[in-house]
């Protein structure tokens, strides 16, 4: 739901700032049974922390005080292009080889399309343009996403409006119907109480309609209301350029197409600065490395999740992606974390990867390379730790 304040951020204070091959789109143009062995590394939420049910404006479960909390994040989620590039069985187990690996006490998403019909006012036209993309699955899709166990979708990115204001709305409506909550909209602040600890969720991109990832200093302000709405701060940030050459992250603006997509690191430590304790990243289309800020997790991008319809492209690193999985205290303390592999199957369906765990040699790889001392740590069985 769209929050009001509920209540003061308990003992939280300011910190101090301290701080080539393309994927299938272009932002400009419009974007963008399990499988393996038994070696699966297993998440294991903590004790206090077991999966709960839904959330629709309402405590995830009405309990008692817990230690910590666990969420799960995902990247960019396609399910199908309407009318002649849906998944088979329209979208009936879409997810069903991913759904034990998201499981948590609250799950998020990044919905990277509109659920709606056609308005009319697809930014590609009738018929589309060359080199242009915009994607839309039927509004009753929502329900796929609940029962594979989402909870909140971040439409903060360069395709939730390919169907023009009105599909925005039509999405938002179907998020709402199936009890999904969501965020995105600029000044949107979605607060969910998750067993006694109250959530915010903000979304941004460099796009109209969404709070500004460029405008840093409106950044840190939405992030410092969200932190004296609730207990922990939760980013969702659409950010960096797109490709499968840009699994790095280097200082400095990155720009596609014309586009400026945000300088990640110097946002990723302003919203901490500010407040948020986790921030997850999606756009590039590819994953990329973890560092810790000042304590706090950063996710730069978790790639590709679900491309139904061929959609996203499967080619080379483009087609691994993951779960994150991070537990919190109601302080915003680091518990623990974890990285499960996924990656999209011939038909864009988001497949968990255990026999390789390719995703996770690919995160713990580009985070050793790029962060050197605040690079997060990726163990062998997934876990997410600070250096030493």
């Amino acid at each position: 739901m769209n929050s009001h304040p509920r209540t003061r951020h308990k003992n939280r204070p300011l910190l101090a700032a301290g701080i080539a091959t393309f994927v299938l789109f272009s932002g400009a143009l419009g974007g963008c049974g399990l499988v393996g062995g038994d070696s699966d590394p297993v998440w294991n939420p903590p004790a206090s922390s077991q999966p709960a049910a839904g959330v629709s404006g309402k405590p995830v479960e009405e309990s008692t005080s817990v230690e910590s909390i666990s969420l799960s994040a995902t990247g960019d989620i396609i399910m199908g292009d309407a009318p002649d590039k849906l998944p088979a069985n329209d979208g009936e187990g879409f997810f069903d080889s991913v759904t034990e690996a998201l499981k948590s006490d609250f799950v998020m998403g990044n919905l990277e399309q509109p659920l709606t019909g056609d308005t009319g006012t697809s930014k590609c036209g009738s018929p589309k343009r060359p080199n242009c993309f915009a994607f839309r699955s039927p509004p009753k899709y929502a329900e796929h996403l609940k029962e594979a166990g989402f909870q909140l979708l971040n439409t903060a990115n360069n395709h939730s409006k390919d169907y023009g204001t009105q599909g925005y709305q039509n999405t938002v409506e179907a998020l709402e119907s199936a009890g999904l909550e969501h965020t995105g909209a600029e000044d949107q602040i979605t607060v969910v109480e998750v067993k006694g600890i109250k959530v915010a969720v903000v979304g941004f991109s460099p796009y109209a309609g969404a709070n500004n990832l460029n405008d840093l200093d409106a950044a840190a302000t939405v992030v410092s209301s969200a932190a004296e709405q609730a207990d922990l701060v939760v980013v969702q940030v659409h950010m960096g350029a797109e490709g499968s050459d840009k699994t790095h992250v280097k200082p400095g603006n990155e720009l596609f197409f014309g586009e400026n997509r945000g300088d990640p690191i110097k946002f990723s430590h302003t919203v901490i600065d500010a407040g948020a304790d986790l921030v997850v990243g999606h756009g590039p289309h590819v994953l990329r490395g973890m560092e810790f800020y000042k304590g706090k997790l950063i996710a730069y991008s978790l790639g590709n999740f679900a491309g139904g319809g061929r959609t996203l492209s499967r080619n080379g690193v483009l087609k691994y992606s993951g779960v994150l999985h991070v537990s919190l205290t109601a302080e915003g303390d680091y518990v623990e974390g974890r990285f499960v592999s996924t990656y999209l199957n011939d038909a864009g369906v988001p497949t968990r990867d255990k026999a390789d765990e390719r995703g996770r040699k690919m995160v713990a790889e580009l985070s050793e390379a790029d962060f050197d001392d605040t690079a997060a740590v990726i163990g062998t069985d997934g876990s997410i730790k600070p250096s030493a």
